[in-house]
């Protein structure tokens, strides 16, 4: 059927491409916008269009600046939402000796004091909470404090202990099936703990970092161990090229050093610390007080400094640098040389004629005029 009318498939065909080619012209030549563009089909499109962000690393001298103030992991969050307006943060460090983590701050201690007082006066019906307590974990209404210490120590926490017998016991695919299995609940645990039970050492200031997502490195007693420690770790991310823009949370100006070799390899520096005039401050790029963190004024100032900072980046771009060896590579060497042997050889076919007008110049002294005679035996 088909065979006996080639013609007509051949027209429809014709017609078919012809309709194709001018959809294909009207998106070159028209400018509306569809849904779906023909630069959708590119994949390096999309990502060629969003600009490129910074990688950001925060280091954290605890021993000079811990969060005695505010909860530690209150402080940590701040911090990270502050440092993440300079661009993507990659990194979180911070570094202590053995004390800053025992140690439990005034603030700290009057709250648990004023706590114990509050449960003995629950516990003889003295006084009542307006709202019960509510339990973390499994949601159970408790109206003292104490009971739900009690509650929480001898459930969740007994609970909490056995699975982690249960993955340090267990080997290899099994071992990552239980993470997967207990990691909600685990992290839930974690959660309501800090806000249950009392740390048995310090005030939590490891654990509440870690949970905010810091490493936390524990150095010796030893006097500026901690600071040694950060140092290097500072030098190695840079060394590695692994950021962009250095945060700094310290005051001590033993980190002068390091700031000014992060900006001789063109890093951005940000310190966070509480003295105005201080050495770290008149050397970084930016600096922020710990009471800006935790109002979050520091974010807001972050967005405009990190604006700064790309305006003069692209500044320094445009500006125009003479580089020979970048000439001779893009324009090509071989004119100038052909220029060159040119000028040569202009200056050997007049060698001749310079050297008489030299010799006939140089008879006589400088200091001798020449007399109506003299011009005129030349003359002849």
């Amino acid at each position: 059927m088909l065979q006996r009318f080639p013609n007509f498939i051949n027209s429809l065909q014709s017609a078919r491409i012809k309709t194709l080619n001018a959809c294909i012209s009207l998106s070159r030549y028209c400018h509306f916008k569809t849904k779906l563009r023909f630069d959708s089909l590119d994949p390096g499109s999309k990502l060629a269009s969003k600009p490129a962000q910074n990688n950001v690393a925060i280091f954290w001298d605890l021993d000079n600046k811990p969060p005695n103030s505010v909860p530690p992991f209150e402080a940590a969050v701040k911090l990270k939402k502050a440092a993440s307006e300079f661009g993507v943060v990659r990194s979180m460090v911070a570094y202590a000796n053995h004390h800053a983590f025992s140690y439990v701050p005034n603030v700290v201690r009057e709250q648990r004091r004023e706590r114990k007082v509050l449960n003995l006066l629950e516990n003889k019906g003295v006084i009542k909470s307006v709202e019960p307590y509510f339990c973390g974990v499994c949601g159970r209404r408790f109206y003292t404090n104490e009971k739900l210490v009690n509650h929480f120590k001898q459930i969740h926490e007994r609970e909490y202990q056995k699975r982690v017998n249960q993955i340090e016991s267990a080997r290899g695919s099994r071992r990552v099936k239980l993470v997967a299995k207990y990691s909600m609940k685990m992290e839930k645990y974690k959660n309501a703990a800090g806000d249950v039970l009392t740390p048995k050492v310090g005030y939590g200031l490891a654990d509440e970092l870690k949970r905010a997502g810091f490493w936390v490195g524990t150095v010796s007693n030893r006097p500026q161990a901690a600071d040694v420690a950060l140092r290097d770790h500072i030098v190695d991310v840079m060394d590695k090229r692994k950021a962009e823009c250095l945060v700094l949370v310290s005051d001590d100006s033993d980190f002068v050093d390091v700031l000014k070799e992060a900006k001789l390899r063109c890093l951005k520096t940000v310190v966070v610390g509480d003295t105005n005039d201080g050495a770290l401050k008149r050397v970084a790029d930016s600096g922020f007080s710990w009471t800006e963190i935790l109002m979050g004024k520091a974010k807001k100032e972050a967005v405009s400094v990190a604006g700064k900072w790309k305006d003069r980046d692209i500044l320094k771009r445009l500006e125009w640098t003479y580089n020979p060896e970048v000439e001779r590579k893009l324009y090509g060497s071989d004119d100038m040389f052909d220029e060159e042997s040119e000028d040569q050889d202009f200056d050997s076919t007049d060698d001749g004629n310079n050297a008489d007008c030299l010799h006939k110049e140089d008879s006589g002294a400088w200091w001798e005029l020449d007399s109506d005679s003299d011009a005129n035996s030349s003359q002849s």
